[in-house]
């Protein structure tokens, strides 16, 4: 095709268009005139006031109205149990509003007697926007301006993920469309504060793309005090440094990262230390949470009468196995014939995290989307996977209503049933690492090579020689040949 030439013109680059390089998206736009025309030259051509950033800003605030006309239910009538659950317009904002002592002014973690779990910086945003709240106590109209002040907040939180997630490739900007109209964002977005960490973790790769590390360590150590996950990016780039011999990139990143974290929580833990280690006890301490592979275990063997695992058995096979998956994938990323990108090694590692974690809950969905879009951006495998995460989160709330408010039998999900929903949700997840790693082993099927790149998100890493790799292949034929010579 003719965009997988790209011509430089005055300093320009032409852009790569979904309607032209995704097949499920050329045929798509048949119905409204077919894929843009082969004479246009977008990223070298004015589009006028129409750019790709204005647009992508304009579906993400669309996307985010969307997500808010979801909790009209809760919004007009209060978020009360069981409706809530049925109405799917639960959010975890007005239940900790309520209940851990922000209606009343108290700053998480630092207050007396303070039990918030959650990290030290969604705390602050959690105490924060409480104050913004006009009144006192926790009325019905203090809850919806609670709710509606984070919803506002966490909309630009997702702007700033997709213009950074634009930015980050000068040919693709298209591709953080993925993440303005994602139904995961718009569905579970306002559940909790995940778009924060998601936010501040974008910004941190769209830094680290451009090689300014410190920069990038910075926000990647706020998005961890926000949240524990983007900590993994770290382990990303750590096999690149390994795969290319340049460990810099990685000591310089990950440096700026702890320091930037110790400055959000050492104070707290100074003047408040349990409180401030509330959250990791409570993380330890935590059986299997809803939506886990371990608790769908679980809620079988119980009906089947069997043996159900500890909280000690599950902490020791999450931990085992995630441990496992890194190991693997840390396989897959020094045997490849071609350096895997970073948001590749990204993504595998965030996937295994929630795969084997012994919590998932429904907002979890958005640590993903970014990194997908940088990974693998395939419209098909991305609503498909899409699809089945807004059946899964349909299905969490019908469970929920049944097992905690004993909700009318008419909107209620039996357990087999729920069960199957998150074992699809898995299945999705799986199918679309085994899709990365495909394209990491097979670069003509990665649609960010096939355009004549090599890791446009990778800053230090993107074009740098190989170094070090296994090849297990040479090695085995070498130990068969030793191995019968000694025969011999």
């Amino acid at each position: 095709m003719e965009d997988t030439q790209p011509p430089e013109h005055r300093g320009r680059l032409r852009l790569v268009v979904p309607s032209r390089s995704d097949i499920l998206l050329r045929n798509f736009t048949e119905l409204v005139g077919g894929p843009l025309g082969s004479r246009s030259a977008p990223g070298i051509v004015s589009p006028g006031v129409f750019t790709v950033e204005r647009v992508l800003i304009l579906l993400t605030v669309l996307a985010a109205l969307a997500g808010i006309l979801l909790k009209g239910f809760c919004r007009a009538n209060g978020w009360e149990s069981p409706t809530q659950f049925y109405a799917t317009c639960y959010s975890d904002f007005p239940e900790l509003f309520r209940n851990r002592g922000l209606a009343d002014g108290n700053l998480p973690i630092l207050g007396t007697g303070s039990q918030f779990e959650y990290p030290v910086l969604t705390g602050l945003i959690a105490g924060i926007t409480a104050w913004l709240v006009p009144g006192s106590g926790a009325p019905d109209a203090r809850i919806l301006a609670y709710f509606d002040i984070n919803a506002a907040l966490l909309a630009a939180a997702a702007v700033v993920t997709v213009l950074a997630t634009a930015r980050m490739s000068a040919r693709r900007p298209w591709d953080a469309a993925m993440v303005a109209l994602a139904p995961g964002i718009i569905l579970a977005g306002t559940i909790n504060w995940d778009l924060w960490a998601v936010a501040l973790l974008a910004v941190g790769m769209y830094f680290f793309s451009r090689e300014r590390l410190v920069l990038a360590g910075i926000f990647i150590g706020l998005a961890t005090a926000a949240k524990l996950y983007p900590l993994l990016i770290l382990g990303a780039i750590l096999l690149l440094a390994l795969r290319t011999g340049r460990f810099q990139p990685f000591l310089k990143t990950a440096g700026a990262a702890a320091a930037s974290w110790a400055v959000i929580n050492v104070p707290f833990a100074i003047a408040n230390f349990p409180g401030w280690a509330y959250f990791f006890q409570f993380s330890a301490d935590r059986g299997a949470g809803y939506s886990s592979p371990w608790f769908a275990y679980n809620l079988v063997l119980g009906r089947l009468r069997g043996q159900e695992l500890s909280g000690a058995a599950v902490d020791l096979l999450s931990l085992g196995l995630f441990v496992l998956g890194c190991a693997l994938i840390a396989l897959v990323a020094l045997t490849a014939p071609r350096r895997p990108r970073l948001a590749q090694l990204a993504f595998l590692v965030v996937a295994a995290f929630i795969l084997t974690n012994k919590v998932y809950s429904p907002q979890f969905v958005v640590w993903l989307i970014p990194l997908l879009a940088l990974a693998r951006p395939r419209w098909r495998d991305f609503l498909v996977w899409q699809g089945i995460e807004g059946l899964h989160w349909a299905a969490v709330w019908m469970y929920l209503g049944q097992v905690t408010s004993a909700g009318s039998s008419q909107h209620n999900l039996d357990m087999p049933y729920y069960v199957l929903a998150v074992a699809a949700h898995m299945l999705a997840v799986t199918y679309l690492m085994a899709r990365v790693t495909w394209d990491i082993y097979d670069p003509t099927y990665d649609p960010i090579r096939r355009h004549h790149l090599d890791d446009p998100h990778g800053g230090p890493f993107n074009g740098a020689p190989d170094r070090f790799r296994l090849n297990l292949r040479r090695r085995t034929i070498a130990a068969l040949q030793q191995k019968a010579a000694s025969d011999a």
